[in-house]
């Protein structure tokens, strides 16, 4: 229940103490925080192309199971939701794209939700463990569109597009 957590935040607190000693890129939390969701993305990404030989995580079967039947194209969607999430961890490790990808990750956060909402509420195992009870899941799938948000800086970007969007609307008048 708590694995996915450990994937954000082992490596987060390891790589903020990185920037202790003096490695510049983890001198601050958010990037460390950025960092973290990568290497769970990476993680939790890897195991929608997992076959069912692999035992140590989810695979491609468990995650086809997790989606609701109203969604088209299961195994489709778990190969694309996947590759979304490499993607993300790739554009949360580069400076010059972490910020729009926080915002892109966090939807993809919210988009997910239903399937484990289903998961839940269906009894479908995750490499023959019980799935995650709502009561855990849901709080902590706010961990990580916070995370996502807070540590690309993704609110104040949302913040000065909107204030960039008022500026050309009142000048244009």
């Amino acid at each position: 229940m708590f694995t996915t957590l450990l994937l954000l935040f082992v490596p987060t607190v390891l790589l903020r103490l990185l920037g202790v000693v003096g490695v510049p890129r983890f001198a601050t939390w958010r990037v460390c925080a950025a960092h973290g969701l990568a290497f769970m993305l990476v993680a939790t990404g890897t195991a929608h192309f997992v076959p069912d030989s692999v035992t140590v995580m989810p695979s491609h079967d468990d995650l086809v199971a997790m989606v609701p039947s109203a969604v088209p194209f299961p195994h489709a969607m778990v190969y694309l939701t996947g590759v979304l999430e490499l993607l993300g961890a790739l554009g949360l490790i580069i400076a010059s794209t972490r910020a729009v990808t926080g915002i892109a990750v966090a939807v993809l956060f919210v988009l997910l939700l239903p399937a484990n909402v289903y998961a839940a509420l269906e009894d479908i195992p995750l490499n023959g463990e019980p799935p995650t009870p709502l009561w855990f899941r849901i709080p902590e799938q706010l961990v990580f569109l916070t995370v996502a948000l807070w540590a690309t800086g993704a609110a104040q970007l949302s913040a000065r597009l909107t204030k960039l969007g008022r500026m050309s609307r009142s000048g244009s008048s």
